[in-house]
């Protein structure tokens, strides 16, 4: 059975509009009872998690069902949608950041580098959907995991069922992700880049486009792998006491 999509002219407002309203609604009403302080970065995994696995599902489909999908190929009217689905998703949190947290300049970043990826593959080249989804899917795989880990970790301090929660996907969400930010990530990034040096996609996709998608993932991705191996690094430390303590108190 094939499944159908609706078709918007201009979906983009639409999208963005869907997020504001999750996100307000999840600052006033889903986390009304939680800390002030705490309320934006929740609100903000609300709308990471409308997202993500969506966003998975959606660019996994929009790739399937491309019969000339290549890392060149023109972009199908499926997979403009699932850019604009996360173009919109990228911009509400760009500006949940600028108004919250205005001097997190690596998350700002991070965002505004995916949005320039993202808007130049659908409004400038209308080419390369095909490596800009894959990418997709493989940062937003880990999403659902990293989104309730998130919210653990925001309220283990004063929830014990948090604790008990950020405890029990922390080391399978540190595995997965060092998998795919670690090794799947670049090995696809390598791929595109053995591709387009090629040049036989000069004539879509201008070189400095592909350059400069290249340059920001190969970026991102080792931003990530450092952050990742900060938390297994204090995963190890926080393990450790425990041990330590366990030992002395049977002592």
């Amino acid at each position: 059975m094939d499944i159908k999509f609706p078709s918007f002219s201009n979906p983009l407002p639409l999208f963005f509009t869907l997020y504001l309203f999750l996100y307000l609604n999840a600052y006033f009403v889903i986390f009304r009872a939680w800390a002030r302080k705490l309320r934006p970065e929740a609100s903000s995994c609300i709308i990471s998690l409308a997202h993500g696995t969506p966003a998975v599902f959606l660019a996994s489909r929009a790739i399937i069902s491309d019969p000339t999908r290549d890392f060149h190929s023109p972009n199908t009217p499926l997979q403009n949608l699932v850019l604009e689905y996360s173009i919109a998703y990228f911009l509400m949190d760009l500006v949940h950041y600028l108004i919250f947290f205005p001097t997190d300049f690596l998350f700002i970043s991070h965002h505004l580098a995916t949005l320039f990826v993202f808007l130049t593959c659908r409004y400038l080249v209308y080419h390369g959907a095909v490596a800009i989804l894959v990418l997709l899917a493989l940062a937003e795989v880990t999403s659902l995991c990293q989104n309730l880990w998130t919210l653990a970790s925001a309220r283990r301090w004063d929830v014990e069922f948090a604790a008990k929660v950020y405890d029990l996907l922390s080391p399978p969400f540190y595995a997965l992700y060092t998998v795919v930010r670690g090794f799947l990530g670049p090995y696809f990034v390598y791929r595109m880049f053995v591709f387009y040096a090629s040049g036989v996609a000069d004539s879509v996709i201008p070189k400095w486009v592909w350059v400069s998608w290249v340059f920001v993932v190969f970026v991102a991705i080792s931003v990530s792998v450092m952050w990742v191996s900060n938390l297994w690094i204090e995963l190890y430390r926080e393990r450790k006491k425990i041990v330590e303590k366990e030992v002395r108190y049977k002592l």
